[in-house]
């Protein structure tokens, strides 16, 4: 299978940067994913999660706020903030989260919206340990 390129930055600098077997983003009009061979598309991102997937492995990124160019070959993602959920432990997992948290608050007044990300980082995130 061909990797897809995706790029997520932030005006503070890159969060992610990798080939990857797809990704999965929030859009204004809906959740949304990608593999390689997609059409070209701009979107813009609404507050969310982004989930990247490499194997077996997934990798969320949560953020308030984007545009997203999509390529056949190629994902570029211009976030205004973005928070990585990850750590190598519990707590750095746990300061993760809270940061995601913060920042979808910060994005939206749609609580349920929120909670309803939060909760899904969550369960992802802890199922790492």
């Amino acid at each position: 299978m061909k990797k897809l390129a995706v790029s997520i930055v932030t005006p503070y600098g890159e969060i992610f940067s990798g080939d990857v077997d797809s990704i999965t983003m929030p859009g204004v009009d809906g959740e949304f994913g990608v593999l390689y061979g997609h059409s070209n598309l701009l979107s813009l991102l609404k507050a969310g999660v982004i989930e990247i997937f490499q194997g077996q492995s997934r990798e969320l990124v949560a953020i308030d706020w984007g545009y997203a160019e999509v390529t056949s070959s190629k994902v570029d993602i211009i976030a205004n903030g973005a928070v990585a959920i990850g750590g190598q432990n519990e707590t750095g997992v746990s300061e993760a989260i809270a940061s995601a948290k913060e920042l979808l608050e910060s994005a939206s007044n749609d609580k349920v919206a929120i909670y309803s990300v939060v909760s899904r980082i969550e369960h992802v995130a802890k199922s790492r340990f």
